[in-house]
């Protein structure tokens, strides 16, 4: 989901399987067409097939995350390195990525809804004013909204939300992590995405993730969670029989 390709060696090592397992799932992979391989010397190196299966990989990791009671996992430096800001595939997600979707948001550049993503007039000019090549031509969506597995919230994806990401490389704002999907935010970029977005990074740093039973909210709107919708219905099924 970093956008790397990589040896079936690393996947191994990154998933703690055997080489001999990973080969025989990454086959199964390339054949349903959901990696692809490039081959190389004497390497096979792998990758996500596309950003239409990067986007359904990060959709399952949302309802998971929305549907499924959490398991109990220690908190690790790299773990909340990743909850702060990693890359989405090709473009930028966690509390950096959505931080970036509000202000854009709030500044009337973007709509974001369930139904879709859309760049106004206004958010046009801003963006291209930022340094980003939004004129080259693609058949991919241009803007379009990304559940964020962790915040449970957008992010921006599409060519917006990928070009946000490569600028913000370009500036040396944002470095990606050597092994990880981990995004650092360099001195330059604390200053520039203060500069540009309006962020406080000290302020960012200091929110916590969502707790499982708390009320998930997608830019305004509130979504219960696992918890709450299974807590209603059993007491909306409790006064049904009580009615009769």
């Amino acid at each position: 989901m970093g956008g790397q390709s990589l040896t079936g060696g690393e996947l191994a090592f990154l998933a703690r399987i055997s080489r001999p397992t990973a080969s025989e799932h990454l086959t199964k992979l390339v054949a349903a067409r959901l990696i692809a391989v490039t081959r190389k010397r004497r390497y096979c190196y792998y990758r996500i097939a596309s950003s239409l299966v990067a986007q359904m990989l990060e959709s399952m990791k949302a309802v998971a995350a929305i549907e499924v009671p959490p398991r109990h996992t220690p908190r690790s430096s790299q773990a909340e390195a990743l909850r702060f800001a990693r890359t989405c595939y090709d473009h930028l997600a966690d509390r950096l990525g959505v931080a970036i979707a509000d202000a854009l948001v709030a500044r009337g550049c973007v709509i974001l809804s369930a139904e879709g993503g859309e760049v106004t007039d206004a958010g046009l000019r801003f963006l291209l004013a930022f340094g980003l090549d939004l004129g080259s031509r693609s058949k991919r969506i241009f803007c379009r909204p990304c559940l964020d597995w962790s915040e449970r919230r957008y992010h921006i994806a599409g060519l917006v939300g990928t070009h946000l990401w490569r600028r913000c490389e370009e500036l040396n704002w944002l470095v990606r992590g050597r092994d990880s999907r981990t995004v650092r935010v360099t001195s330059a970029g604390r200053a520039g995405l203060h500069e540009v977005f309006g962020l406080d990074l000290a302020q960012l740093e200091q929110i916590q993730p969502p707790q499982p039973d708390s009320l998930l909210t997608f830019h305004g709107a509130s979504v219960p969670s696992f918890h709450q919708v299974a807590s209603r219905r059993a007491r909306n099924d409790q006064m049904a029989k009580g009615s009769f």
